[in-house]
């Protein structure tokens, strides 16, 4: 089911469009596909249609993907018929493991189902019944966590900007990515939100456009001034001194700080160190994957090649030629000025850094 809605019943005053809302048993989700020119509001009732919403890129962003797969496991554990409790957590495990499926690269996904399975675990002396519901309060508490982390890394990220400040961005790492308010562009909000002079210049972020399908929208929204560029043109802005940072999310950070992000990001790094430009990512916590040593073991996600050949239903490239449409790349820690989170800033050596700003979330 859809429901076309008035753009302004979506936004929330600087904070941006929230992409998820869940009531009634009822998950809604903004279509991003059809952003900017169509604000459709798409009804999930089914895990099954929650992992193809993930996989179409329905909704994308790691936070976002890790808050919809949460109420994606929901439906799961809503739907096992059995007083069993034995046989709920099998069936349980294995609706994760769909919804798992659907994406490999960001890691929110596969720690948000990690921590609804172990949740439903360490509640298994309790009835199927009372599980069921705890669970759904679980996925509500992953929701409501996200925009609270988001506003906290807005707030130690924009002490690292200036009183005036030419920011480039690049893919969309705002509310629409998240559970509101944004990792990236939660930076650039509550720089604004201080009062700092904020100017963003957005890459368009080909192949999926969503620098200047949504980024551009949710800034322009916002009131932050913002000029869209195509990603070529950001090193000649750098060699004319007009970028004064740049600001990225993230995807899985490996735990020396090697970064997989949207595709385009690891040239945007290199661009910046050769001009001298502070390189900041914004992620929370749950995106560092401390299990990997560097980013040579992060899973690369290729799509489908129609993306690149097609605009919407308009092909742009020739019928038959090969396409190499990766999603993400990895940009090496030695190219990363800091690493935002929600616990703190991590910079100089993260192998070090990234644990100790990580042991803030235990205290």
């Amino acid at each position: 089911m859809q429901t076309n809605i008035p753009n302004r019943c979506a936004a929330a005053a600087g904070g941006g469009v929230k992409p998820l809302r869940y009531t009634g048993g009822v998950l809604q989700m903004i279509d991003q596909r059809r952003l900017p020119t169509e604000e459709v509001w798409l009804d999930y009732r089914d895990y099954r249609e929650v992992a193809e919403a993930i996989r179409t890129m329905v909704v994308r962003g790691a936070p976002a993907i890790g808050c919809a797969a949460a109420f994606g496991a929901w439906f799961g554990a809503r739907d096992i018929d059995t007083d069993s409790t034995a046989a709920f957590l099998e069936q349980f495990a294995a609706v994760c493991e769909l919804l798992a499926a659907s994406r490999p690269t960001a890691v929110n996904l596969f720690w948000a189902l990690e921590r609804m399975q172990s949740f439903a675990r360490s509640h298994a002396d309790r009835p199927v019944l009372q599980i069921k519901i705890a669970l759904e309060y679980e996925a509500l508490a992953i929701l409501e966590e996200d925009e609270r982390i988001n506003r906290a890394m807005g707030e130690h990220g924009q002490k690292l900007l200036p009183e005036r400040c030419r920011i480039l961005t690049h893919c969309n790492a705002g509310a629409l990515a998240t559970g509101g308010y944004g990792t990236a562009l939660g930076v650039i909000r509550a720089a604004a939100a201080a009062g700092k002079q904020i100017e963003v210049f957005a890459d368009e972020t080909r192949p999926f456009l969503q620098g200047s399908r949504l980024t551009a929208w949710e800034l322009q929204r916002d009131g932050i001034p913002t000029t869209l560029i195509c990603d070529n043109m950001a090193g000649y802005l750098m060699s004319q001194g007009r970028v004064d940072c740049v600001i990225v999310g993230a995807d899985r950070i490996a735990a020396n700080g090697d970064t997989a992000n949207k595709i385009g990001t690891y040239s945007l790094a290199v661009l910046a160190k050769e001009h001298g430009i502070p390189f900041y990512v914004a992620a929370p916590i749950s995106t560092i994957d401390f299990s990997l040593t560097d980013g040579r073991q992060i899973p690369i996600e290729e799509r489908d090649p129609r993306e690149v050949t097609h605009i919407g239903e308009q092909r742009l490239a020739p019928e038959d030629i090969a396409v190499y449409n990766p999603a993400f790349d990895v940009t090496p820690a030695r190219l990363i000025t800091a690493i935002i989170t929600e616990n703190g800033v991590a910079e100089g050596d993260f192998v070090h850094t990234l644990p100790e700003l990580a042991e803030g979330t235990k205290r």
